[in-house]
């Protein structure tokens, strides 16, 4: 009897531990297709923007000052605002073909950062079939008179706001870059969320020195960026009541298992799909089945958490210790 590779996250059961993450990867059927014959469990659609959202809006508003201006006639042609159908059709239209073909789960995603008329949109994601919604919260606190505790709440509040909005389950993807990330970790939780995923890679715009202008640039993750999901992970797992996805740095079935080691209900991958395609994630399995078999795990229910930091002799690892122990240890040729 082979390994049990079944998983559940987010209330879904889940064929597989590993799959892929929101990219543009999963812009297109056709790879979606290819995704799910390489054994993907379920996958998280590329996100819809707030900021498609507001621009499709403004356009909108702009049409209908331009007729009102012509015709006072004009609102018994055009509706009012609240009632048009301003949503991004083409995401919605694709989310519905997603379901239609597929057989796995499929997983909406939003982006954004503000409270606002755009949180319909999640519920209109739920219409079109999602089986679950990813919330991916990008926001760079810039502003020097805002302190940390708008901060928080203004990511709080918005979680509130989409978990009114629909009844499907619903993860949020979030930044490590909080005071006390297991605190908020908690109060994400308390919101509304069913499943925290561990991290969200902040894009870090760079300078043309040619041109003298900032450009945004992507670099694809590398495997070193594990490290930090590992470390949280193995904090929240057992002290949070929410399922948990590791994403950023799992390129390899190495990577993985680390990931579902310390606590992570399911593994995301983007990069390293990018960089080596949808045939990867077989590779990725298969070496994940090879290593439970060769030890005897019978499933990964049974090595999941086995070591997060309550099930570790010693949790400070997972804290200050491993810092200390690092710099201590470190050599150079030139020491």
């Amino acid at each position: 009897m082979g390994v049990d590779m079944t998983t559940t996250y987010l209330g879904l059961k889940l064929s597989a531990p590993v799959m892929p993450s929101a990219s543009p990867l999963s812009g297109r059927i056709s790879t979606l297709l290819q995704l799910q014959d390489a054994g993907a469990p379920a996958v998280v659609l590329q996100s819809l923007f707030e900021e498609q959202i507001e621009h499709e809006s403004l356009d909108i508003h702009t049409l209908l000052e331009e007729w009102d201006a012509v015709s006072p006639e004009a609102d018994s042609y055009l509706p009012d605002m609240d009632d048009y159908n301003l949503g991004p059709r083409m995401y919605l239209e694709y989310l519905e073909e997603a379901k239609k073909v597929l057989s796995i789960p499929v997983i909406a995603s939003l982006n954004g950062s503000s409270p606002g008329g755009w949180i319909r949109y999640a519920r209109q994601m739920e219409d079109a079939g999602a089986d679950a919604l990813e919330l991916n919260v990008y926001y760079v606190a810039a502003d020097p008179a805002m302190p940390s505790s708008e901060v928080e709440e203004r990511y709080l509040r918005l979680v509130r706001e989409i978990r009114q909005a629909v009844s499907i389950p619903l993860a949020v993807k979030v930044g490590p870059y909080f005071s006390a990330m297991a605190n908020m970790a908690v109060r994400l939780a308390e919101a509304g969320a069913d499943g925290l995923v561990l991290f969200n890679r902040f894009l870090q715009p760079d300078i043309d020195l040619d041109e003298l202008a900032v450009v945004p640039t992507l670099h694809l993750s590398t495997p070193q960026e594990i490290r930090l999901v590992l470390r949280w992970i193995a904090i929240l797992r057992g002290r949070v009541a929410v399922s948990l996805a590791a994403t950023t740095g799992v390129h390899t079935w190495e990577d993985a298992l680390k990931t579902l080691l310390v606590g992570a209900d399911v593994a995301m991958m983007a990069s390293a799909l990018l960089h080596h395609g949808p045939s990867h994630l077989v590779s990725v399995l298969d070496g994940l089945r090879g290593w439970m078999e060769e030890r005897g795990y019978e499933s990964v229910e049974q090595l999941k958490g086995s070591m997060s930091q309550v099930a570790c002799p010693n949790p400070a690892e997972f804290e200050r210790s491993n810092y200390v122990q690092a710099l201590v240890d470190y050599s150079s040729r030139y020491l």
